[in-house]
C-alpha cells in the first residue's frame, strides 16, 4: 500500500548493513545496500565513494522507492504482501521477487507485475501469499552452494520478514514502527562470499560462474571463462528481464539475482 513504503524501508535496511568497500571489486563500495554503481546512476558518474559513504536519507528513499518499491508495484499490493515483495526485490532482484509473487498467487510467471498479477493477488489471502513467497525464497537460498556457511543468517532474515509481513497483513503491526536492532553479534547481517565484478574483457572463474548461471536461466552462450560480446549480450538480456539495470556488468545485485551470492 502507498503509505507503507517508509516503514517497509526501515525494516529492510536492518538487513543491509553500513558502508563496505569490497577489496577485490572495483565497483564494490556499498552503503546501506546501495552500490557505488547504482548511486552514480542516480546522482552522476562523478560521485565518489566518499559521497556514497555520506548518502542521505532522502537519497536512500529515492533509490529504494524507484528501483524496487515502484518497480514491483508495491503501492498496489495488500498490506504485508507489499513489504515481503519489497524485501525480496532488494535481496534477490525485482524480477525474481515478482516471479515468487506470481507463483504464490497463481498468475503467469513472467517476472513483470502488471494488471493480471495484481488481480490475481487480490484473489488470494495475504497470509497465504506471504507464506508461499517465503517458502519459495527459502528453497532458492537452500539450493545455493554456500548455504552451509551463511544459511543461518539467511534463514533468520526470511523468518523475520515472514513474521512481520504476517503481522502487517493481520493489522497487528499496521502502525509505522522502527524495527529492533539485532539483539546479539551473531544476529548481525551476514557477509557474502568474495566475488569479482566482471564485464566485457574480463576472464576467469567468476566469468565462468556467470556464464553457467546465465545458461541455466535460458541464455544461449559458451561457458569458457572469457567475457566477450556474446556474454555481454546474454547478461544484458537477463538483467533487462529481471528488472535490473541492463549495463552488461556483473556485480553484487546481478550475482544475487542469479543465486551466486546472497
Amino acid at each position: 500500500m502507498q503509505q507503507n513504503f517508509v516503514n517497509a524501508l526501515q525494516h529492510v535496511l536492518v538487513h543491509e548493513g553500513g558502508y563496505v568497500d569490497h577489496p577485490r571489486d572495483p565497483g564494490g563500495a556499498t552503503n546501506k545496500g546501495v552500490t557505488l554503481a547504482v548511486f552514480q546512476r542516480f546522482y552522476g558518474q562523478d560521485r565518489t565513494k566518499d559521497d556514497l559513504r555520506g548518502i542521505t536519507d532522502a537519497q536512500l528513499r529515492e533509490i529504494y522507492k524507484t528501483g524496487y518499491w515502484d518497480k514491483c508495484r508495491c503501492d498496489d499490493l495488500p498490506n504485508g504482501v507489499d513489504y515481503v515483495v519489497f524485501d525480496q526485490a532488494v535481496n534477490s532482484g525485482p524480477g525474481r521477487s515478482a516471479k515468487w509473487l506470481q507463483s504464490a498467487v497463481g498468475a503467469m510467471v513472467d517476472g513483470g507485475i502488471g494488471p493480471q498479477t495484481l488481480a490475481a493477488t487480490q484473489g488470494v489471502a495475504a497470509d497465504q501469499a506471504i507464506d508461499r513467497m517465503c517458502d519459495a525464497r527459502l528453497a532458492f537460498l537452500k539450493n545455493l552452494s554456500i548455504w552451509d556457511t551463511f544459511g543461518r543468517g539467511w534463514q533468520r532474515r526470511v523468518d523475520g520478514v515472514r513474521a512481520y509481513g504476517l503481522q502487517l497483513a493481520s493489522g497487528a503491526a499496521a502502525a509505522p514502527a522502527a524495527p529492533a536492532a539485532p539483539a546479539a553479534e551473531d544476529e548481525a547481517p551476514q557477509p557474502s562470499v568474495d566475488y569479482d565484478t566482471v564485464r566485457r574483457g574480463s576472464r576467469g572463474d567468476w566469468v565462468e560462474r556467470l556464464q553457467a548461471a546465465l545458461a541455466q536461466e535460458g541464455q544461449t552462450l559458451q561457458v569458457d571463462g572469457i567475457f566477450g560480446p556474446g556474454t555481454e549480450a546474454a547478461l544484458k538480456a537477463y538483467q533487462e528481464a529481471e528488472g535490473l539495470t541492463p549495463d552488461g556488468i556483473a556485480g553484487k545485485k546481478t550475482y544475487q539475482a542469479l543465486g551466486l551470492i546472497a
